[in-house]
């Protein structure tokens, strides 16, 4: 009898003791993680003629997977996304688009999901599109926009959509500016853009965006600490937030120093002197002094024809930031310099040539010796 093994041992004793308790039956085999049986069904796909009719009816799962057709890397996706944009673009422009950004801790999403459900109320239908921040190592994102609007995400007459940053803010304000077009052409007639924060991502939504909001909190330290004048010269409106309970004096401080910061600056082209708010995304204290505020911008924008001469200047600016954007990928995407831009790398890095005449060479290859 060996030994070597337990089950050896096991296997010869129940070869002579046949009636032994120790007789083990064998088992089933392992069964498979995912059923057998089951088939998934391939999703259909849709033609630009059912995404339009879609769009134009209102779907929100239309809307939803055409506004994934614009976030899709594909180039069919793309080209597929650029015809529906131009199909719907007809029926766009009637809405007003408002960004809102402010510093972290601002409140930016408990603030829309407080207005916003007031801005419903007065029918109107609010598309809310949020720019969210991703990962520099992993690349992912958080989306989680919609999940703290807990409130207005049920709402029949609201459409939340989170769209990750990805690290290229061009082409997230790019596909963003489309989005738009889509939404407006959905029946939203108010548009929300809530920004990652402050920073480069102002610049960007500033320029697709008719009045640009700025949330501001009190009581962090000295108020004028927080005035750049890049932010503060873009701000057309600007909110001090969470004004209830102990913070409503700290506030209207703040309320009061902003406002005489602003006094400083010249006056913009809209010839529209910003204003401050106090509000309470909690209590809904400030609310309707809040949008009031908004309406008197556009009163004041469209009775002097600045409105229709930002939207001319803000196509125009778009027209040309996706020719650039265009050519820089295609730059990136030729043979012949994926081949070559790594050598020239090297020899950069060496000190064997400039950047500027490997910057040259490449340009040269890529423009056929054309390049200047």
């Amino acid at each position: 009898m060996s030994f070597t093994k337990i089950d050896h041992y096991e296997k010869e004793y129940v070869d002579h003791h046949h009636d032994s308790a120790l007789s083990v039956t064998e088992g089933v085999a392992d069964q498979p993680i995912v059923n057998p049986y089951f088939v998934r069904k391939k999703k259909h796909r849709l033609s630009t003629e059912e995404y339009v009719k879609g769009i134009l009816e209102g779907n929100i799962t239309t809307l939803s997977r055409a506004i994934t057709l614009i976030e899709s890397s594909n180039p069919d996706h793309y080209a597929q996304a650029q015809e529906i944009i131009e199909r719907c673009l007809p029926h766009a422009g009637r809405s007003v688009r408002i960004g809102i950004t402010g510093v972290p801790g601002a409140g930016k999403s408990t603030f829309i999901e407080a207005i916003g459900n007031m801005v419903t109320s007065l029918r109107h239908k609010l598309a809310v599109l949020a720019i969210d921040p991703s990962s520099e190592r992993s690349g992912g994102s958080i989306l989680g926009d919609k999940t703290r609007m807990e409130s207005i995400s049920a709402n029949p007459d609201v459409f939340i959509r989170p769209s990750p940053s990805a690290g290229s803010l061009g082409g997230v304000a790019r596909k963003t500016r489309e989005t738009i077009v889509l939404c407006e052409a959905a029946g939203f007639d108010v548009i929300f853009i809530e920004t990652v924060g402050v920073g480069q991502s102002e610049t960007a939504v500033h320029s697709m965006v008719d009045l640009f909001m700025l949330l501001q909190i009190s009581g962090a330290g000295d108020e004028l600490q927080g005035i750049k004048r890049g932010i503060m010269e873009m701000a057309d409106l600007m909110v001090i937030t969470k004004a209830d309970g102990e913070n409503i004096h700290k506030a209207e401080l703040a309320k009061t120093q902003f406002q005489s910061a602003l006094q400083l600056f010249p006056l913009p082209e809209s010839e529209w002197r910003p204003r401050v708010y106090t509000c309470s995304a909690v209590s809904g204290a400030g609310l309707e002094e809040v949008w009031k505020g908004v309406e008197e911008f556009l009163d004041h924008t469209q009775g002097n024809g600045f409105f229709r001469h930002n939207r001319n200047r803000q196509n125009k600016y778009w027209m040309y930031e996706t020719i650039d954007e265009t050519l820089k990928n295609s730059f990136y995407r030729d043979p012949r310099i994926e081949a070559e831009i790594s050598v020239l790398e090297g020899q950069v890095l060496d000190d064997k040539i400039s950047s500027f005449i490997a910057a040259k060479r490449l340009l040269d290859l890529y423009f056929g010796g054309k390049a200047e």
